[in-house]
């Protein structure tokens, strides 16, 4: 008898129906609220980006190559353990940084959990989110911005924990020449994101 049955299903149809039944699982999982870290990709021009999101808002924005085995044990320790792939939760992340690689747009508008970025990293960040679409500041007058002069290097390491990039825009933040230094994602991502949003220098020059 299970020879017979096994001779009935193909194993294409067997993958299909067992990701029908992974799609109910999470589907379910949704709407009974039991996802607290959900998981999204996106395909953009620098590679995919990994998403995550929880109820509070959006937590990392992650480049491709980053270890995402790692990233799951830390939102399993910093964030909840109850951490699945789920396509509504993370839907209006996605599509604005799609609409953001599109030209788009220059402002997202999304809630923000800062809860993977230390106290000083907040700081740091909050400010660098004021930042404007076109235009960079240097790491020396973020420090300058936060009441902490003399902390440049230390706002470097900030920003280069940055787990939500792009939204949280590190990548307007540039030596005090213009350089282009100190990006997690890589030197080439960061020239990509500044010369799609105009190829910005900085005041004064």
């Amino acid at each position: 008898m299970t020879n017979t049955i096994r001779s009935l299903v193909s194993p294409a149809e067997a993958r299909a129906a067992a990701r029908a039944a992974d799609g109910l699982v999470r589907a379910s999982a949704e709407g009974a609220g039991q996802v607290d870290v959900a998981l999204g990709t996106l395909d953009s021009p620098i590679g995919e980006l990994f998403v995550a999101v929880t109820p509070r808002g959006l937590a990392c924005v992650a480049f491709e190559g980053e270890d995402r085995d790692a990233l799951a044990r830390r939102f399993a320790s910093a964030l909840s353990p109850r951490i699945l792939s789920a396509v509504h939760m993370t839907e209006d992340a996605r599509r604005q940084l799609g609409e953001y690689f599109e030209g788009a747009r220059e402002r997202f508008d999304l809630r923000l959990d800062r809860r993977l970025m230390t106290s000083f990293a907040r700081e740091v960040l909050g400010e660098t989110a004021r930042v404007p679409f076109g235009h960079v500041a240097t790491y020396g007058a973020v420090a300058e911005r936060i009441g902490k002069p003399k902390a440049a290097r230390a706002v470097g390491s900030a920003l280069g924990s940055n787990p939500i990039p792009i939204v949280v825009p590190c990548h307007r933040v540039v030596g005090a020449s213009g350089t282009l230094t100190g990006y997690a994602g890589g030197l080439d991502r960061k020239a990509f994101l500044l010369h799609l949003e105009g190829d910005p220098t900085l005041p004064g020059m």
